[in-house]
């Protein structure tokens, strides 16, 4: 019989009669060989056409029990209370990875069988919900579609995660430049944020991101709309038209976020706000801010950009802050007109005359009095300018 691939059952049978012809073959003679090789054969075929189940987990660890002689007091340690122990061995509670990691590490059992995969590893474990604010991550919607306690979710915080940042085998690795004044920043919260950003902005469908159309023209548009009380609101519908994704999500602890800008899988850049400061001037500011890095920095999709826009921290080696600033800044009141009206808004202070010049401009009087803050460090003034609670009722932000 000539030896190739087998294809079909009848194939597989004949393989088989061939096989057992062979059986008697002489040591180091050419039947033992052939008879190696069609073994080979058969095996292959097998192995792909009737794989043998998996043992049930439960099962396995039920057998397990009887070879040690365990109770199911003695299971508690590795699956929690004695509880969950019956939930488990009842088949009303499914294995979490927190579980099988202790019961392979502990019982010796094989890590396919608990996982159902076959030939399958445990990998190393990547997260630990003590390293995330997890209870805001929880509360805030990040975990889409659990619908069970904040203790229930940190009995299965692992898959939790694994799914979050599922999203990021999708993204290619990025430099993240994180803006921020001087305290220090929780990269793991920043990544937990990011990931629901990500999750968020390919649910919409938009037309292409087109870079050689994406204009200061088109940023001085966006910059007019803060003259409108609900300009805020039209900002979404004017970036989409663009390719742009627009998300308002909520801040997590620590993250000291205002703003970020980078792009999604689908190619189309995300400008994301967190409105932790519930004002006028800080929204429109952080907006042009970030529309400035998309402008001048974004080329690259491998760089992501997440600022703290409150307090203006200068660093004169932060090349790429400093000109996104100078950008904002002038494209929201043009140099020649700033010349002429910086010394009257800095030293006297005259609410009227701020408005005046808001309404020559025909934006937000908000934003010039943040303007006016930002150059004179003395952020006191024009309180009652900066639109204080007006955003966050504008918004019904993404959970």
């Amino acid at each position: 019989m000539k030896a190739k691939v087998i294809k079909t059952d009848s194939e597989y049978e004949a393989a088989l009669a061939y096989v057992e012809t062979l059986m008697d073959a002489e040591p180091g003679s050419p039947q033992e060989d052939e008879l190696e090789l069609f073994s080979i054969l058969v095996e292959k075929y097998e192995e792909e056409n009737y794989p043998i189940d998996l043992p049930d987990p439960i099962e396995a660890v039920r057998f397990r029990m009887e070879q040690e002689g365990l109770t199911r007091k003695d299971l508690a340690k590795y699956i929690g209370s004695q509880s969950k122990v019956s939930e488990v061995l009842n088949h009303k509670r499914p294995l979490s990875l927190a579980m099988i990691r202790a019961l392979h590490e502990g019982l010796g059992i094989p890590a396919e069988v608990l996982l159902q995969s076959p030939g399958k590893e445990l990998e190393e474990k990547r997260y630990d919900y003590q390293d995330f604010p997890f209870k805001e991550i929880f509360q805030y919607g990040f975990f889409e579609g659990f619908r069970g306690t904040l203790l229930q979710a940190k009995e299965v915080y692992e898959e939790l995660f694994e799914d979050l940042f599922s999203v990021f085998a999708h993204v290619p690795p990025v430099r993240v430049r994180c803006k921020h004044g001087n305290q220090e920043v929780d990269r793991n919260a920043l990544k937990a944020w990011q990931a629901r950003a990500l999750t968020l902005a390919p649910r919409e469908e938009l037309p292409l991101f087109l870079k050689n159309e994406f204009t200061e023209d088109f940023i001085r548009e966006v910059v007019k709309l803060s003259y409108y009380s609900k300009g805020p609101q039209l900002v979404k519908e004017l970036l989409n038209k663009k390719g742009i994704h627009f998300i308002v999500l909520r801040h997590l602890p620590k993250t000291y976020l205002d703003g970020a800008c980078f792009y999604a899988a689908d190619d189309r850049p995300i400008i994301g706000l967190t409105l932790r400061h519930d004002r006028l001037d800080n929204f429109w500011f952080t907006l042009i801010h970030e529309l400035a890095h998309l402008f001048l920095h974004l080329d690259e999709k491998d760089i992501a950009f997440f600022d703290d826009t409150d307090q203006p921290v200068e660093d004169p080696e932060d090349r790429e802050e400093n000109e996104a600033n100078v950008f904002t800044r002038d494209i929201i009141i043009p140099p020649e007109l700033w010349t002429q009206v910086a010394e009257t808004l800095e030293n006297q202070q005259d609410d009227e005359y701020l408005v005046e010049v808001a309404e020559r401009l025909k934006i937000s009087s908000a934003v010039i009095a943040g303007r006016v803050r930002w150059e004179t460090k003395n952020f006191t003034m024009y309180n009652s300018l900066l639109g204080s609670h007006q955003i966050r009722e504008q918004f019904i932000e993404n959970r």
